[in-house]
């Protein structure tokens, strides 16, 4: 790969666009290969390099001069004032150098929801049944680092997070786009341009390519040249469906043994419905997959029992940012006695939660924060039918939440945190909130 990416920066002049975890690891192979006429780094923040010489471009004007330059290497995290048509220079990005080099031996996954599920779950089956594979993309690793780890052989299982795939110009010899939800619209101002960012999975792939993909996200004929195969629980519709526990593929049929496994709830049979069919695509047999499954643990802060305290069980599902995960969480834990919404305001809508939230049997809804606010004044204003408004109580903080759960919820059913929301603006991110959540339920 080191010669594609010495090939492209040679003799040009380069602008290293955010220095976080990626743009270092941008600078250091930059560095590695020498052939360009010069690095210069853009950060708002700002930055200090090892190399001193390199110079650094920061504060609110940090992007201002990026027509100054051949070719940009834009991390994921940046938003760029004006669509890359309007500038003079090049934009590429880490992801789109590794695809380049790699496409053909990459599956790559993306969807609102479910994508870190299905990489995870779909590298641990192909290791525990000794193939040859590496776990890159939206996992906090940067794909430069771990190019001494990919062999002639290697299989690249990649998760791809909008950000990532927004400007890319190479889809990957295998893809599998999940579902699209109501997300993101505070980067993306419209739904039509988020769509569109996550059907760069697909646009560029070539017609010996593989796409695996929801049924409701399903591609016209005329904007994906691959092979499409249909995911779905609906019968006689999609080329793969999951049947209750049945997943049928082809000629292929595999239970799920869901009392055996750590995967909890419709929606993650769902995700090894996706990965049941690849894995058969890629040659593994049931046995194979089957076992392999039932050693599977699912990642932090998705739907994860946390403990048990005073008779109450807790769950953490604090990656939940939509309406639609919240649903599944009700919809998947037994005898749930509270349940926990709310948090940074994005803008989506929360109808569809609150029409299930009145026909939900949860006995004390715990709303927090901004978008709990919201919930709570939009019932109040727009929905006088609301059954049993005397379950929603209103929190500002995720403290209060916990200590009124700890209250409310009867011994032998379960409190869940499953905000609907982002975290952004009261936490780091979903994960200090998890982790957050589980020391105020157990703290003494």
């Amino acid at each position: 790969m080191l010669n594609i990416l010495q090939e492209l920066i040679k003799g040009k002049d380069i602008l290293i666009l955010g220095f976080g975890r990626e743009g270092q690891s941008t600078l250091r192979r930059i560095r590695q290969v020498g052939s360009a006429a010069s690095v210069t780094i853009a950060d708002q923040a700002g930055a200090s390099p090892e190399d001193t010489s390199i110079k650094v471009i920061s504060g609110p004007a940090y992007m201002d001069t990026m027509d100054d330059y051949d070719l940009v290497f834009k991390s994921p995290g940046v938003v760029l004032p004006k669509d890359p048509e309007y500038y003079q220079c090049q934009f590429t990005s880490q992801m789109e150098v590794f695809f380049t080099a790699y496409r053909d031996r990459i599956i790559g996954i993306t969807g609102t929801k479910g994508k870190s599920t299905v990489t995870t779950l779909l590298y641990h089956i192909l290791k525990e049944n000794q193939r040859d594979v590496v776990l890159a993309g939206n996992i906090g690793i940067p794909a430069f680092d771990i190019l001494e780890d990919i062999g002639t052989e290697t299989l690249l299982v990649c998760e791809l997070s909008c950000h990532q795939l927004e400007y890319i110009h190479v889809s990957p010899h295998l893809a599998v786009l999940l579902n699209i939800h109501e997300e993101h619209l505070d980067h993306y101002g419209t739904m039509e341009r988020y769509v569109h960012s996550k059907q760069q999975i697909y646009l560029h792939q070539r017609p010996e390519d593989l796409l695996f993909c929801g049924q409701e996200v399903l591609p016209d004929t005329d904007t994906c040249q691959s092979q499409i195969y249909s995911v779905s629980d609906q019968q006689n519709i999609s080329d793969i469906c999951l049947d209750g526990l049945c997943v049928h593929f082809g000629p292929y049929n595999y239970q799920i043994p869901a009392n055996d496994i750590h995967l909890l709830g419709h929606h993650n049979h769902i995700d090894i419905a996706f990965d049941y069919a690849i894995c058969r695509t890629l040659g593994l047999s049931d046995e194979e997959f089957d076992t392999a499954l039932r050693t599977y643990h699912p990642l932090p802060h998705r739907l994860n029992l946390i403990g048990t305290k005073d008779g109450v069980r807790y769950y953490d599902d604090s990656i939940s940012t939509i309406c639609e995960t919240t649903i599944q969480a009700l919809k998947s834990i037994p005898s749930v006695g509270s349940i926990l919404i709310g948090g940074m305001d994005r803008g989506i809508e929360y109808d569809d939660l609150i029409r299930f939230l009145s026909t939900d049997s949860v006995p004390h809804i715990i709303l927090m924060a901004a978008t709990g606010k919201r919930i709570f004044d939009e019932i109040q204003q727009n929905y006088p039918d609301f059954a049993q408004p005397e379950r929603l109580v209103l929190v500002d903080t995720l403290e209060e939440a916990v200590q009124k759960a700890k209250e409310l919820t009867i011994p032998g059913t379960a409190c869940v945190l499953s905000p609907a929301a982002a975290s952004y603006g009261i936490f780091k991110n979903f994960e200090e909130r998890g982790d957050v959540f589980k020391k105020l339920v157990f703290e003494s």
